[in-house]
């Protein structure tokens, strides 16, 4: 009978500790970095949003421009497949895409564009200070190359997850893959 209780006490402690277990990433876990936070932007539909408006959702927020020929289409794309794998957890995640090229990322632009790829996608702009602060509060670096109309933007390419709570949690590299990002949101929206 002895040996049972401690079986069971023991059973029991390792339950309560795999409870407590952190949430493994397979992107990169950033918990707890000092950077990041609430911000005010305007949507495509030419309201204020702020990122605190989706707590209670996991939030996968991308920086990038329509007019890009690569990184940004690509991305986008990938998290369209992302919501369609998480089937009904997709109604627990917001996709917002943050454009760095508000001179022409105007609110028309942007709703024309990131509803393409799922309409509950939102797309945010401002001007280019506005934007200018939110690309440094997230470290996301930001560089017009050229001059005229047919500049290209260079600018960080990862997907930065935050979870219910409004907490920067992982950095998705470009280039990991949907299914990268299909994992992370998933234990984000069950944590």
């Amino acid at each position: 009978m002895r040996a049972f209780q401690l079986l069971l006490t023991l059973a029991f402690a390792l339950l309560l500790a795999a409870c407590g277990k952190p949430t493994a990433f397979q992107g990169s876990d950033i918990s707890g970095v000092s950077f990041g936070g609430d911000f005010t932007l305007t949507a495509q539909d030419g309201k204020p949003r702020k990122l605190s408006d989706f707590q209670g959702k996991a939030v996968a927020l991308f920086f990038g421009y329509t007019q890009c020929p690569d990184v940004c289409p690509t991305t986008m794309v990938e998290l369209k497949d992302v919501m369609k794998q998480l089937g009904t957890d997709a109604d627990k995640v917001q996709v917002l895409f943050v454009s760095v090229d508000p001179a022409r990322d105007t609110t028309a632009v942007l709703a024309q564009y990131v509803p393409a790829f799922d309409p509950r996608f939102i797309g945010l702009t401002g001007s280019q200070a506005d934007v200018a602060k939110v690309a440094e509060q997230y470290k996301v670096i930001v560089q017009q190359q050229g001059d005229g109309a047919n500049y290209t933007v260079d600018h960080s390419a990862g997907t930065y997850l935050i979870d219910k709570q409004g907490k920067l949690r992982v950095l998705v590299n470009y280039g990991a893959g949907s299914a990268v990002l299909t994992h992370d949101l998933r234990a984000l929206v069950q944590e």
